[in-house]
């Protein structure tokens, strides 16, 4: 069993003496983990960094088995690591997919949108709406898409400024009524316009943070909101 592919670099953690273990994001396998042999040593483990692009071999025995990979490095992200912001964002992107793919499901669409994420990250003052837009993506492709197009209530497409924290729909100003307290915000950055200041990045970053903490990872057995991710939505709040 053997294929090659190329994938960004989630997680690593060392195993045994000299090897480490790495989980990779692929456009055509997933999420997957193997064994790099001296991913340890100091030849390899300073490449061994989330968020770097790596072309990959995986072998195994038998497909169930972790197997081996061989690596060698496509794009290093070693840049970031002066910038508090895009590191943060960078880290927040690795947790929140580690914890939330299933394993060996290929997302060819999302690893685009991924790649296209990690290498805008520090370019220019835009990159943080870039992030917010990720991370709706990644809720509609793992099924649980917010429906922005109109209201829920009248059917509406003008002026909508909430989002149903139950159903994830939006919801026009005029429609909230005295539940407007109960509803989520809706800026205008999650309905694709642009450019947006810190404090609607941080409220569009509370919505789509709603869903991820109480509709996607208590799906997947109450897995806790990584901390990486509220580190960076701590960031932008800090920012507004």
């Amino acid at each position: 069993m053997d294929w090659r592919d190329e994938g960004a670099l989630l997680a690593v953690r060392r195993h045994g003496e000299s090897a480490a273990i790495i989980e990779v994001f692929t456009p055509g396998h997933g999420r997957h983990a193997g064994v790099v042999p001296g991913g340890a040593s100091r030849r390899l483990a300073p490449m061994l960094q989330p968020g770097v692009q790596l072309d990959l071999t995986w072998r195994a025995r038998l497909e169930d088995h972790i197997g081996t990979f061989t690596v060698e490095p496509l794009r290093s992200r070693a840049a970031l690591l002066g910038d508090r912001d895009a590191l943060a964002a960078l880290n927040a992107v690795c947790a929140l997919l580690h914890t939330a793919l299933p394993e060996r499901e290929p997302h060819p669409g999302l690893y685009a949108a991924t790649i296209g994420l990690l290498d805008r990250l520090g370019e220019g003052p835009d990159w943080p709406l870039a992030y917010v837009r990720w991370e709706l993506g990644l809720l509609e492709d793992l099924g649980y898409g917010l429906d922005l197009s109109s209201c829920a209530v009248t059917g509406v497409r003008d002026d909508l400024a909430f989002v149903s924290p139950k159903t994830g729909r939006a919801v026009a100003r005029g429609a909230a009524g005295p539940w407007a307290d109960r509803l989520l915000p809706l800026p205008p950055c999650l309905l694709g316009q642009g450019p947006a200041g810190a404090d609607e990045l941080a409220s569009a970053l509370r919505t789509t943070g709603h869903f991820l903490e109480h509709r996607l990872f208590p799906d997947l057995g109450s897995r806790p909101m990584p901390e990486a991710r509220r580190r960076f939505a701590a960031l932008i709040a800090r920012a507004g």
